[in-house]
């Protein structure tokens, strides 16, 4: 696409209705605040990853009069939208095209509980209070889902690691032990990489490339792990079924010391992994100096991944770990990857541990139960207004509807402060400034500090009270 794409062109990334509300807020108003939450939904908590690569992509992009003419022509004449021409050329000719406003944040990688700010926003030009409230569309869709993901998936993070306390004697290798496979389940290239970008946040593996790219372009992240050798269906199909364990062997000759992937259940699972993989081909995987991981990728997906792990231990053995569990040998693993979702992933590895299985037996691959199963309210996100200056003087607003409590706005200026072990939203004015963690991240076109990949990380991983996950 051209830079005068309409997909790059910030006045058009907002809802139609946005172009009229210039004209609609009070004569006088001089400073619009608004801010960002999580109101409610099934997790307790979220992880706020996602607004730093909006900043970069979006708000450090000057608009210009280009810009202007195109959306006034696609707006004005073609919608019949009254359109703000003279406050768009106005930032063009005054503010060189950068946005006046202000956003402070808290940290990316903070794991807070929901119903506290997030995110909080003002204009630095009073001409300009409109502004505020006008990048709500593309301000709240960037951040409400790749922190929904990120959530997701730091939940899932927490129950395996509590799976692998209690059975495992390798938690060290916990972030290994879910791999993005969500590409192609996703609504668009840029949600695989926003949703794939936070979930590398928890996790170190994935497939989806685009996830990848962003964790690198956006936060300066080291290249995360990429899949091994993975077969698909199209490879064992072109083989035939009369060829099924050739084509296990070509990919055990071609991946050396790195991980080969096995499907198995192309035609019929049980006999590939007990008569192909446990008998015929047993030796080749014995010696073989890499990791040999064996794909289920159909059936019941809580039973189907224990029972292949038990019918691998029938013919390759079994060590018994320090905790009393079953663990394969080191360089053979069982993959599940299709159909998980985060009560069935926790169910796994419950039913892993009943049977006396140790949770590092089976690596899961999550898909669109990880990228694309969301929406903005699964956590019910809200941008809303909180505070107006009119001829000098602020004043608190806020929304409170009968017909819905979690709706309930806050009002006034607000800050975040953590004391005695808790997260809570307080008025700006109520504590020191060195309190607030909301800090400053972004003002008038410029992003004032880039966080890298591994503080977001680092930030994630701190302790947390149990209270957060559990119950999810």
């Amino acid at each position: 696409m051209s830079e005068r794409s309409f997909w790059r062109n910030f006045i058009l990334n907002i809802d139609a209705n946005k172009h009229t509300n210039f004209a609609q807020y009070p004569d006088g108003m001089e400073y619009l605040s608004g801010y960002l939450e999580a109101r409610g939904g099934p997790y307790p908590v979220s992880l706020f990853v996602g607004l730093q690569a909006f900043l970069i992509e979006y708000l450090s992009r000057r608009i210009t009069t280009k810009d202007v003419q195109q959306a006034e022509a696609f707006m004005g004449h073609g919608l019949g939208v009254r359109f703000n021409r003279d406050g768009w050329q106005g930032i063009v000719n005054e503010h060189d095209g950068y946005l006046p406003i202000e956003i402070e944040a808290v940290p990316e990688g903070t794991v807070l509980p929901i119903g506290n700010v997030l995110l909080q926003v003002v204009n630095t030009d009073p001409k300009y209070a409109w502004l505020t409230t006008y990048i709500e569309t593309a301000l709240l869709r960037a951040v409400w889902y790749p922190t929904t993901v990120g959530t997701l998936s730091w939940l899932l993070k927490q129950a395996l690691r509590e799976a692998f306390e209690r059975t495992s004697d390798h938690c060290e290798l916990l972030r290994l032990y879910l791999e993005d496979f969500g590409f192609r389940g996703v609504s668009s290239f840029e949600s695989a990489a926003l949703g794939g970008m936070a979930h590398l946040v928890n996790f170190d593996q994935t497939n989806t490339i685009a996830g990848a790219i962003a964790a690198t372009q956006y936060y300066n992240a080291a290249m995360p792990n990429a899949a091994s050798w993975l077969q698909e269906h199209s490879v064992t199909t072109a083989w035939g079924r009369e060829h099924e364990s050739d084509s296990f062997r070509k990919i055990l000759a071609y991946t050396g010391d790195n991980s080969a992937g096995l499907l198995a259940d192309t035609y019929n699972h049980e006999n590939a992994v007990s008569n192909i993989i446990g008998k015929e081909l047993h030796d080749e995987i014995v010696t073989f100096p890499g990791l040999v991981t064996v794909r289920c990728d159909s059936g019941d997906v809580i039973t189907v991944p224990a029972d292949t792990v038990e019918r691998l231990m029938e013919n390759f053995g079994y060590d018994i770990n320090s905790k009393g569990f079953r663990v394969l040998p080191p360089n053979l693993r069982v993959v599940q990857g299709d159909g998980l979702v985060l009560d069935t992933h926790t169910a796994l590895y419950a039913e892993l541990e009943r049977r006396g299985l140790a949770a590092d037996n089976v690596i899961c691959g999550m898909g669109g139960g990880l990228l694309q199963q969301v929406n903005r309210d699964t956590m019910r996100f809200g941008f809303k207004a909180n505070a107006v200056c009119i001829q000098g003087s602020w004043r608190d607003v806020s929304k409170s509807p009968t017909g819905d409590t979690v709706k309930k706005s806050k009002p006034g200026r607000l800050a975040l402060e953590y004391r005695d072990g808790q997260y809570r939203t307080v008025p700006r004015d109520s504590i020191p400034p060195e309190q607030n963690l909301l800090q400053p991240v972004f003002r008038d076109g410029k992003v004032l500090r880039l966080q890298h990949f591994q503080e977001v990380i680092e930030r994630s991983e701190r302790p947390t009270p149990r209270h957060y996950y559990m119950g999810t």
